[in-house]
């Protein structure tokens, strides 16, 4: 990739984490280009249910230098493993109630079999990698929650 291409990629291509409410389209705008035709987001946001357990809310935490830092690479991952071309990446911290969005993940590309691709890599890794955590609040415990395992508390 030319000097110039990793320049413009790097204009577009963002990764944050707020307290503040996630607008699922606004952060999608961010990464639109002329030269794609397709931008995938994924809108990941709280459920009523867990299994049968009914959730009151969430807490996020993360160790926020890191998670950015493992964010960013991510986003170099994916531009190198799949045919895209920018990517937006914004994760809430603090409590959440149902139905409030906690991830956006957008990814543009030229062809939208590359964006599906990559974002669903990306919403993995970013469970997998990133050193955010997510304690799920129910009426009769709680479950800290770390990638796709949880340990349960009550």
């Amino acid at each position: 990739m030319s000097a110039k291409k990793t320049e413009d990629r790097k204009l577009k291509d963002f990764c944050e984490l707020t307290f503040e409410s996630l607008d699922v389209g606004a952060v999608a705008r961010r990464i639109v280009p002329e030269s794609c035709g397709a931008t995938v987001t994924l809108d990941g946001y709280v459920r009523r249910f867990t299994g049968t357990r009914e959730t009151l809310y969430l807490e996020y935490e993360g160790y926020e230098p890191m998670a950015v830092r493992e964010m960013k690479k991510l986003i170099e991952q994916a531009h190198e493993q799949f045919e895209i071309a920018w990517v937006g990446i914004a994760h809430r911290l603090g409590k959440l109630a149902v139905g409030e969005t906690s991830v956006v993940i957008s990814v543009a590309a030229p062809h939208r079999r590359a964006a599906f691709e990559a974002c669903e890599w990306l919403i993995k890794e970013l469970k997998r990698t990133v050193p955010i955590w997510k304690k799920e609040v129910y009426a009769d415990g709680e479950v800290w929650v770390e990638g796709e395992n949880a340990r349960a508390k009550s």
